[in-house]
């Protein structure tokens, strides 16, 4: 006979927007209203939610609205119970550190989003304790379940490309400053103090998929700027930005591949998704996004001839060719919800830890570093037996 078998999780930072919309309501709540996650045995493991914030009335508001009776705004009681298997963080940056590092000491398993900490010292200090503690731990790398980029996947492993050369990619939007327009992301986004910028943000989620989907970074040189010095907050008054709000990086893989990447925040998008990877090899090219992924190989590539005197004929997107699902994709965070608590729970393989979680902290670091000291900076190997 099944049984509902419960595993305990603190959800802290369930208030903001990446908490509640993809981590509670299309993870947590959805293996919930699949009747809970299958496990090998045929049980199902329940998850059993704690809800934790900094304002009492939106987490009662969530509560309500879900049907969940369990929350609190007092972290250190929440770790203290013992029915509580699992920690989650989605909090602001510059809180998170702490937190977890709370958690480790109150043996909980660890996931959490990302950057797992401000700096690459405080993140590697992390993964040291969550090993010696021998809690699970798992840093969220929702970019590698995008169907576009599992696609990209799917075509390195099949050998598509033949030798990679390039990767280009192009990622940002415009982001209203706030006074005639609201703004769609947080101001302290745009604060240094409270762990803001587009590199801390994002250069975590290039190296993983870097990493993962081609070869490990080796160097990095980069060029930060903030384009937008002053915005207006949540309460329509100005401030100054002191955060980067664009990052132009070269990064540079084993195997002599090259990486651009554009990150900006004060961009228009002519592109047909948000984000858009363009990989180049000796076979084959492929452009991936979010959902879409298209290929031109080596046989198929026109030959276009330079010629400023006449109106170009070419159609060069159409001489591109779609590449099928071939499956159904799920949300790519539950996806990886599941991964980690059948790794918890069955001791299922899990790649992505806070070792990982710390390579890209440090990837981050180093873009800081490049672009303050103008100079290319060399990545160096981060492991446990390393000093921080």
């Amino acid at each position: 006979m099944t049984a509902r078998v419960p595993i305990g999780i603190v959800v802290n930072g369930v208030t903001g927007r990446m908490g509640y919309r993809q981590h509670l309501v299309r993870s947590l709540l959805a293996i919930r209203e699949e009747g809970g996650l299958p496990l090998r045995g045929g049980d199902r493991l329940w998850p059993e939610l704690l809800l934790v914030g900094r304002n009492e009335a939106k987490l009662r508001d969530i509560a309500r609205r879900h049907g969940l009776t369990d929350w609190t705004t007092d972290l250190g009681a929440a770790l203290a119970r013992p029915d509580m298997a699992v920690y989650f963080d989605a909090q602001v940056t510059s809180e998170r550190e702490k937190a977890l590092g709370l958690a480790v000491a109150a043996g909980k398993h660890i996931y959490t989003e990302k950057p797992v900490a401000t700096t690459v010292g405080g993140a590697v200090e992390l993964a040291r304790a969550a090993d010696a503690a021998g809690v699970r731990h798992g840093v969220v790398q929702d970019k590698l379940f995008l169907p576009g980029l599992r696609k990209l996947d799917r075509l390195v492993r099949g050998g598509f490309f033949g030798r990679i050369l390039s990767v280009r990619g192009e990622f940002g939007y415009w982001v209203f400053e706030g006074d005639w327009q609201a703004a769609q992301r947080p101001s302290w986004n745009y604060r240094t103090a409270d762990g803001g910028g587009i590199v801390v943000d994002m250069f975590p989620h290039w190296h993983y998929v870097l990493e993962q989907l081609f070869a490990p970074v080796r160097a990095v040189t980069a060029h930060v700027t903030t384009h937008v010095p002053r915005r207006w907050d949540e309460r329509g008054q100005p401030y100054a930005a002191t955060a980067d709000d664009a990052a132009y990086a070269i990064f540079e893989l084993d195997g002599g591949i090259v990486a651009q990447i554009n990150s900006s925040w004060a961009v228009r998008v002519n592109r047909d998704e948000l984000v858009e990877f363009q990989v180049d090899g000796t076979e084959g090219s492929a452009v991936a996004g979010l959902r879409r992924c298209r290929v031109q190989h080596r046989a198929t590539t026109p030959k276009p001839v330079w010629n400023p005197d006449l109106p170009g004929a070419d159609d060069f997107r159409s001489q591109w060719q779609e590449v099928p699902d071939n499956a159904e994709y799920d949300n790519g965070f539950k996806e990886q919800w599941t991964m980690f608590l059948r790794h918890v729970v069955e001791d299922a393989p899990y790649t992505w830890d806070l070792w990982a979680g710390a390579r890209g902290v440090q990837l981050a670091e180093l873009g800081l570093r490049s672009a303050r000291e103008g100079r290319r900076v060399e990545v160096t190997e981060l492991s446990g037996r390393e000093p921080a």
